[in-house]
């Protein structure tokens, strides 16, 4: 009994993957980096009491900087939706 081997080679490449227009630059980073720091900040200020400067920084970090490094795109993108 002899069993059939296939000789069909298999393709390694991926299937392409739509393009959605997100390129992760240095701004976002930076952004990502400033609004995890800012979010730190504010939970220290929180433990320690604050009051005011301890919810400010905490919606600036969720409300407006990280939001802010998902959302902007470089000056060269050409692509996307």
């Amino acid at each position: 009994m002899t069993v059939a081997k296939s000789t069909v080679k298999r393709g390694l490449r991926r299937p392409a993957e739509p393009d959605l227009g997100f390129n992760w630059g240095p701004v976002n980073s930076l952004l990502l980096g400033l609004g995890l720091a800012v979010l730190v900040a504010g939970y220290v200020g929180l433990s320690r009491g604050s009051i005011t400067l301890a919810p400010v920084l905490l919606v600036l970090g969720y409300c407006g900087l990280i939001p802010a490094s998902l959302l902007i795109r470089g000056r060269n993108a050409k692509s996307g939706e």
